[in-house]
């Protein structure tokens, strides 16, 4: 007789949501940057729907607060400052994605975003310790509270599957314990340099089953591993093109 394998009970709060970016930073003078755009991704079995919250929800518009999340997809959420003042200049907001099943109320996770707007990108402040950075937002959101987004609802929510690169690369993001909002530009970093060169590698080696030979046998790959490195390089190639 099959047991039927039921999905154990999520604890309110405890699923972990992944987002990107982190950090939402607006500038004055670059009008470009006064639309931002957070993912939310859904590497789940099951569909999530989803809540967006703020500390100044005056100062932000948000397209499609709310919504759903298909599993295994990832949903763009953009966000616009509308009230781009001097007087705002380097104060911290927050945005809050609360998550929870289709047929649930209770938020199973929640994820905070900050936000703050800078005068210009060139005139970027000097960056503080991370532990001094840490502690003066944790004191200004101390007594902070969230509220809802006025409804403002266009097309609907742009729902799509990640292609491939986009999965490695955000999760790779995801996985970072420091991002940054504004990457340098530069090369590709060494540790994708060595990777691809250790496909391109394996790649050269002989298949299993060939006879005339002079590698070791212990160095012939199979069929399979061949493939799985072939991908592997076409995802960095990928990756390299885009730095």
């Amino acid at each position: 007789m099959q047991q039927q394998h039921r999905q154990p009970e999520l604890v309110e709060g405890s699923l972990p949501v992944f987002v990107f970016p982190t950090e939402l930073v607006f500038y004055a003078d670059e009008q470009s940057s006064h639309k931002q755009v957070l993912t939310l991704y859904n590497p789940y079995e099951f569909a999530l729907k989803f809540k967006v919250l703020c500390t100044a929800p005056n100062k932000y518009t948000v397209v499609d607060a709310t919504g759903a999340v298909k599993p295994q997809c990832c949903v763009d959420i953009v966000i616009r400052h509308r009230d781009v003042r001097a007087c705002h200049y380097g104060v911290y907001d927050k945005f809050r994605l609360q998550v929870s099943e289709q047929s649930q109320r209770k938020a199973l996770g929640r994820k905070e975003v900050t936000a703050t707007l800078r005068p210009s990108a060139s005139q970027e402040p000097p960056s503080p310790r991370p532990q001094d950075e840490e502690r003066r937002i944790k004191e200004q959101f101390a007594d902070s509270e969230f509220f809802e987004q006025t409804a403002f609802q266009t097309a609907p929510v742009s729902l799509r599957h990640p292609s491939r690169k986009t999965q490695s690369v955000l999760i790779g993001r995801l996985t970072r314990r420091k991002q940054e909002s504004r990457p340098v530009a530069g090369g590709p970093s060494l540790l994708t340099v060595l990777l691809g060169l250790v496909c391109m590698a394996a790649l050269m080696l002989p298949t299993l089953g060939e006879q005339e030979s002079t590698v070791p046998v212990y160095l012939h790959l199979s069929v399979n591993k061949k493939l799985v490195a072939a991908y592997v390089l076409g995802l960095l190639t990928m990756v390299i093109l885009r730095t």
